[in-house]
């Protein structure tokens, strides 16, 4: 049930390769952080959060400080602590260009004014919580995509609506339905035998699907600039771009 998060985290341990010691300007940043996280003021670190938090789908992300403090124990568990306070901000921290700055190998990620990013260490609750979602989401599909491995993305264009399962053995499904349809209905379209590839160094990736002559490559965004669609979808016939869409929602 891990397999996204081992994914997720196998990006940023590519971008740790990429990645410099930290720059002196950054250590009050990263020395505050770690004194909030010391301190076991979950009210205090609450407000050094970047919301929404994302976790690993189909877990919900954390969306304020109400639910951030609610669900604390979920993502900050023992491990994930230990970590962070046992932590040396001059030698245990990256930073990485205007991605922001990680802990270790990208298990931790906050922006240059010290706000949580993203983490990528999942808890035994978490686990747990995931492996309830994710046999509550198949049974709300439709029977012929409602056995998967792993559930991995869903996002919505102005015209469609597409999930993205890991099959097992690096092989990922696409499906997709118009905008106004439900998941429980059939696709009206459906791929097996995806690929998965990173983008760059900061955790962006892709997931590429052919259909005869037509290919539908999905880019989604961990780190971005400002503004940047979290997931891209764009499709081709014949090496021709017929169609390119931003992602309104995503549910990664």
């Amino acid at each position: 049930m891990k397999k996204q998060l081992i994914a997720i985290l196998l990006l940023f341990h590519i971008s740790f390769a990429y990645s410099q010691t930290l720059d002196k300007k950054y250590l009050p940043v990263v020395n505050t952080f770690i004194t909030s996280v010391k301190s076991g003021s979950v009210e205090k670190l609450s407000n050094k959060i970047k919301y929404p938090l994302n976790r690993t789908y189909p877990i919900p992300p954390i969306k304020n400080k109400q639910e951030f403090i609610k669900r604390y124990q979920e993502v900050f568990d023992d491990d994930l602590i230990k970590k962070i306070i046992g932590s040396k901000a001059s030698t245990d921290w990256s930073d990485v260009g205007w991605r922001g700055i990680m802990l270790l190998n990208g298990e931790l990620w906050l922006d240059t004014d010290g706000k949580l990013i993203a983490v990528n260490h999942q808890s035994r609750l978490e686990a747990k919580e995931q492996a309830r979602l994710t046999n509550t989401d198949k049974s709300k599909l439709h029977p012929s995509i409602s056995n998967f491995i792993q559930p991995v993305l869903v996002f919505e264009t102005a015209q469609y609506r597409v999930r993205i399962d890991d099959l097992g053995n690096n092989n990922y499904r696409y499906a997709s339905w118009p905008i106004k349809s439900k998941m429980s209905d059939k696709p009206s379209l459906l791929i097996t035998k995806g690929k998965w590839t990173p983008d760059g160094s900061g955790g962006n990736h892709n997931y590429q699907f052919k259909s005869g002559d037509y290919s539908y490559t999905c880019f989604i965004t961990v780190m971005a600039e400002k503004n940047s669609p979290p997931a891209l979808l764009v499709i081709s016939k014949a090496g021709k771009e017929i169609l390119s869409q931003p992602a309104k929602n995503l549910t990664p």
